[in-house]
């Protein structure tokens, strides 16, 4: 088991929604990209949710992502983990979510993707009241649900950029 740590957020001032996971997967860290395992859905689902295809350059990917008003992040900045699955986490450690929200007073919405970034801000972090909070299910490939059913999961983040 090897201690990895996260990538700095993607974040400027226009962004109002703030989407975590909780540690980049093998594949991420090796690219040193969020979600760079293709047979994660979570780029597919971000563009599905403006009826587009997803940009092949990552940072069109990030560009896109910043123009919409979404800001990407990690729940843990370090944790030890062997291979890329969640429930290998031990040992984590969070990122300074206070130090975030002072820099980014635009961040009315967090949405977490999948259970283990939830549970893991929840219990080391815990909810801001001017805040809402969302877990979504997760664009991991561990997760067999259907890619439509996660989409409809995660249309809620268009009704918040509309806010």
């Amino acid at each position: 088991m090897s201690r990895v740590s996260s990538f700095p957020p993607i974040i400027d001032k226009k962004s109002c929604v703030l989407i975590l996971g909780s540690m980049p997967g093998g594949e991420s860290l090796r690219k040193q990209e969020y979600y760079a395992n293709v047979k994660n859905q979570f780029w597919k689902i971000i563009y599905a949710l403006f009826d587009i295809s997803p940009d092949n350059s990552y940072e069109k990917r990030i560009m896109f992502l910043k123009d919409k008003g979404i800001g990407l992040w990690d729940v843990m900045e370090t944790c030890y983990r062997k291979g890329s699955l969640d429930s290998d986490i031990t040992k984590e450690k969070v990122n300074n979510f206070d130090s975030l929200f002072r820099e980014f007073p635009n961040i009315k919405y967090v949405c977490f993707n999948g259970l283990k970034a939830f549970d893991t801000y929840q219990k080391k972090v815990g909810f801001n009241k001017d805040i809402i909070f969302e877990r979504l299910e997760s664009t991991s490939p561990a997760n067999t649900m259907r890619f439509e059913d996660k989409l409809k999961n995660w249309m809620i983040i268009k009704t918040y950029l509309n806010s």
